[in-house]
């Protein structure tokens, strides 16, 4: 009796190790909370007090930079837009690039000024020309906060100076990091160490403004290419910090650390245990065509099919890669369609056939239901030509 309860308890400890975290292990940090995520898989490496609400500082700029950059794939705004400064914004002190009422700067610059400065002014500015006012634009950044599921968030200003209601969790803003790194861009932008004369002769500060990445591990740790620091004396330091190497990018989330050096020094620990253990197993790119099939009753007779997102597997390093790709997708299929439609899967299995992930699968394009003149063209086609098939 006493042997079969020793292995059913060996067994419930087995099931719970699977189903946390992919390793546990233990760090001696001085921070309040940390994390460390596989960005191709968004699997958790390690966590620590990682849905403790706190005070998230300048890295709250994350997702004023997401909006921004969603505004921009939308078309609502483009690189060349000159964005006005207001007394407002220029009013704004802490981390700036010395805006003043009246400079008007392109949204690529500001962009720049943003990540990279971590302007306050800068953040200011844009929030008021995206959304007619920082309010508005507040009131967006929490509807993007509750779309991603980042429940333990909740935003006051678009830059990240203090306020006893503004605070967030590592979890969630590595939920919002996710969703702006989808945009290569801003990895450009962030990882810009230096400009001594940023703005020169575009604002009234005619020589410019000394710009100085606060992000020191995109100058001084391999492959970092983001994201953003913070800091506010109630928040301590924080930082979402990315970086890549081959095909795996990793993604550590400190907050609350008691100084920079911590700071710097705690994310690299992670991301060097991460790029040590783990490594990312490309699968598919958001996009790449998987296949093309005929469309029943349509405007158009074939459409190809996308991968809806991408897709990548977290293995450990050392250990096997050979997976099975299936598509779970109808032979054909009925009209209409619209372009972001979830039509089937792909899923990867292990040669077990157990399933390691998936990704929706999406038409290239929209396609309405054909006229019923179209469909009796079809019809008296395909009666003229037989053994050849119109959909």
């Amino acid at each position: 009796m006493r042997t079969k309860l020793l292995v059913l308890l060996l067994v419930v400890l087995l099931v719970l190790q699977a189903a946390g975290p992919a390793a546990a292990t233990e760090f001696d940090f001085s921070s309040a909370s940390q994390l460390l995520m596989d960005v191709g898989s968004k699997k958790i490496l390690y966590e620590n007090n990682a849905r403790e609400r706190l005070f998230p500082a300048s890295v709250t700029k994350i997702m004023t930079m997401l909006l921004a950059m969603e505004a921009l794939e939308a078309g609502k705004v483009s690189l060349t837009d000159m964005i006005p400064v207001s007394e407002e914004a220029a009013a704004h002190g802490g981390s700036q690039i010395f805006l003043s009422p009246g400079d008007r700067v392109s949204f690529e610059d500001l962009m720049i000024g943003i990540v990279v400065g971590s302007a306050n002014d800068g953040a200011w500015a844009m929030a008021e020309y995206l959304a007619g006012s920082a309010e508005a634009f507040v009131e967006q950044m929490n509807a993007k906060a509750k779309e991603l599921g980042m429940h333990d968030t909740h935003f006051v200003n678009p830059h990240g100076l203090h306020d006893e209601n503004h605070y967030t969790t590592a979890y969630d803003i590595a939920l919002m990091s996710l969703e702006l790194l989808k945009y290569p861009q801003v990895l450009e932008w962030a990882s810009i160490w230096m400009d001594e004369e940023f703005l020169k002769g575009k604002i009234k500060k005619a020589e410019g403004v000394y710009l100085s990445n606060s992000n020191n591990l995109v100058r001084f740790y391999e492959g970092a290419d983001g994201l953003k620091t913070g800091y506010t004396t109630e928040a301590g330091n924080c930082i979402a910090a990315t970086a890549k190497r081959g095909n795996t990018r990793l993604l550590a989330v400190i907050m609350k650390a008691p100084g920079r050096p911590a700071l710097f020094a705690e994310a690299r620990e992670l991301l060097n245990w991460g790029f040590a253990n783990y490594e990312s197993v490309p699968i598919v790119k958001k996009g790449e065509v998987l296949a093309t099939v005929p469309v029943d009753k349509g405007t158009k007779t074939r459409v190809k099919i996308l991968a809806g997102d991408d897709l990548a597997l977290l293995v450990e390093k050392g250990t096997g890669t050979d997976f099975v790709r299936e598509l779970q997708l109808s032979e054909r299929l009925p009209a209409p369609l619209s372009a972001g439609q979830a039509v089937g899967s792909l899923v990867v299995k292990s040669q077990e056939g157990e399933e390691l992930g998936r990704v929706e699968l999406v038409p290239a394009s929209e396609i309405q239901r054909a006229s019923l003149l179209t469909i009796y063209k079809r019809f008296v086609y395909q009666w003229l030509q037989p053994g050849k098939r119109i959909y």
